[in-house]
């Protein structure tokens, strides 16, 4: 099985994405947390693209385009979180898979802005913990100071969000019948039943 996972910020991409890999036996492939890895190392591409990505703006397609073509060549099964992110993305990739294994389709998670900001709005890190969900301030667990990303205030959030359907609207009607749109509104379980039912078909 071959997907991509869509959907704004804050729509539930990482852990449905993890939960799909895990169930199907597939490769999880994460954009945003590449980028943040190489942000994090201070890579030539994280200095590249550090700016942008903070201030909740979109990478250039070509850098994108190059960063997941380089991890997912062979025949293996894998779930693209998050990408392709508009038509010129899914073109490429499409076009890039051309001689192996096409892409089976893509799973939408239709989520609306009100939800992605009260998600976000409480979304911070511990530096030993990992994510909490919790209002700033310590961490619950451990005591230590919470880290709040910088694309997650919530006028970036508001930002990304527009942004985001802007440019995916098309990606939309690209897909056409290898689209599966779900309600991401719902919680995570109910929102994991849908989409392990409609991938069902793929696997």
């Amino acid at each position: 099985m071959r997907i991509s996972l869509l959907g704004p910020p804050g729509a539930g991409k990482g852990t449905q994405a993890a939960r799909a890999a895990a169930r199907f036996g597939l490769a999880h492939l994460s954009t945003g947390a590449i980028f943040r890895e190489e942000i994090g190392r201070g890579t030539p591409l994280g200095r590249e693209i550090e700016g942008i990505v903070e201030a909740g703006l979109l990478v250039a397609d070509e850098t994108v385009d190059r960063v997941v073509f380089s991890r997912i060549g062979g025949p293996g099964g894998f779930v693209l979180d998050g990408y392709p992110r508009n038509i010129a993305q899914a073109r490429s990739l499409d076009a890039f898979l051309a001689d192996s294994v096409p892409i089976d389709g893509a799973v939408f998670l239709d989520v609306s802005e009100g939800e992605v900001l009260r998600r976000l709005g409480d979304r911070y890190t511990c530096p030993s913990c990992g994510p909490v969900r919790a209002p700033g301030g310590a961490c619950p667990s451990c005591g230590r100071a919470l880290e709040r990303r910088a694309d997650d205030e919530p006028e970036v959030i508001r930002r990304r969000f527009q942004e985001y359907h802007r440019v995916t609207g098309p990606l939309l009607s690209y897909y056409g019948p290898r689209l599966a749109r779900i309600d991401g509104d719902a919680g995570v379980e109910e929102v994991w039943s849908r989409l392990e039912q409609a991938v069902m078909p793929w696997a």
